[in-house]
């Protein structure tokens, strides 16, 4: 496994460090505690669970298949299930094998998020990402309504060699649209990455901007990959996802990017935003550089919770991720 992999897991099990005390040592004191698997025993795991913001419908789907489990294996100690149920979340958060296909077809990627959840800096990671990897990548600054987004973009863009094409603050972000999809065609750009504005409190106004630029693309440039991409705030917790929930109903989402995710005892919403909208969590930040944004791996993102190594069959994922 590369070096910076191996440092993006033990950044993302120090960085779930909260979020271990919040759910890890809760799920440790009920398999220490109970002699025996009855009602209480999954009532307990239920509570700390659902307190852990995995959600009410992850942690019945999680509990459903562990009961089941338990049955089929005639399990009769509760730590002889624990593994079961540590598989069982891994399962609620698997990506899905089509999650990345963006990645290699020509591609137009809507990135939305309210202002503060670290979207604009995310445009500039997932540049240089994907620059890295030998694209052809270009930026549109579509966010006219806040005066530094612009300027942030511009700036990251700098750092992963990449063009931008904005607008004057207070502009058409439609039109700021057409001219990168114009330029993204001329120039036989790969992945044309559009940083968006995210105003939810104005929830109609928004609605009616993705639809002018959804209309945008698809006219200009039919038959393209799209994406929508949403980005959230882990410290939020539940907050975030009721976020997701608004902006499913503006645009069609096909994936979310977690930000802030060191630091937060409200980690477990990585599971319940899953569960609960059926949209994978693509990529996950755990600080400020560009190595701290990454892929999610379901595996890598329970074993760092749970504080254990690595698991192989991860390793082995996580090091085809650079390929």
């Amino acid at each position: 496994m590369s070096e910076d992999k191996k440092g993006f897991f033990s950044r993302l099990k120090e960085g779930l460090s909260k979020t271990r005390d919040n759910i890890v040592h809760g799920i440790d004191a009920v398999f220490g505690g109970f002699s025996s698997i009855d009602e209480e025993f999954y009532e307990e795991l239920e509570e700390i669970l659902i307190m852990g913001d995995i959600g009410v419908a992850a942690t019945e789907e999680i509990l459903d298949k562990l009961r089941e489990q338990v049955k089929e294996n005639h399990i009769k100690e509760p730590a002889d299930c624990k593994e079961f149920l540590i598989q069982n979340i891994k399962e609620q958060m698997q990506v899905g094998e089509t999650a990345y296909d963006f990645e290699n077809k020509q591609s137009v990627v809507l990135v939305i998020g309210v202002n503060g959840v670290g979207k604009t800096t995310t445009v500039g990671k997932l540049a240089g990402k994907l620059k890295s990897q030998g694209k052809k990548v270009l930026l549109a600054a579509a966010d006219t309504f806040r005066a530094a987004a612009g300027e942030q973009l511009n700036e990251w863009a700098n750092r992963a060699g990449v063009d931008v094409i904005g607008g004057s603050e207070g502009s058409d972000p439609a039109s700021v649209i057409y001219d990168a999809v114009s330029a993204a065609k001329a120039r036989g750009v790969d992945v044309l990455l559009c940083d968006t504005a995210g105003r939810l409190h104005n929830k109609k106004n928004l609605m009616e901007e993705l639809k002018k630029i959804n209309r945008i693309i698809d006219k200009e440039f039919p038959g393209v990959h799209r994406e929508n991409l949403v980005v959230l705030d882990g410290t939020t917790g539940q907050n975030a996802l009721m976020q997701a929930k608004e902006f499913s109903e503006v645009a069609d989402l096909t994936g979310i990017i977690l930000t802030k995710m060191d630091g937060t005892a409200k980690g477990g919403i990585a599971v319940a935003i899953q569960s609960e909208l059926q949209i994978p969590v693509k990529y996950i930040g755990v600080g400020e550089t560009i190595d701290d944004l990454q892929k999610f791996d379901a595996d890598q993102f329970v074993d760092a919770l749970f504080n254990r190594d690595l698991s192989e069959d991860a390793a082995e994922d996580v090091s085809e991720d650079e390929r």
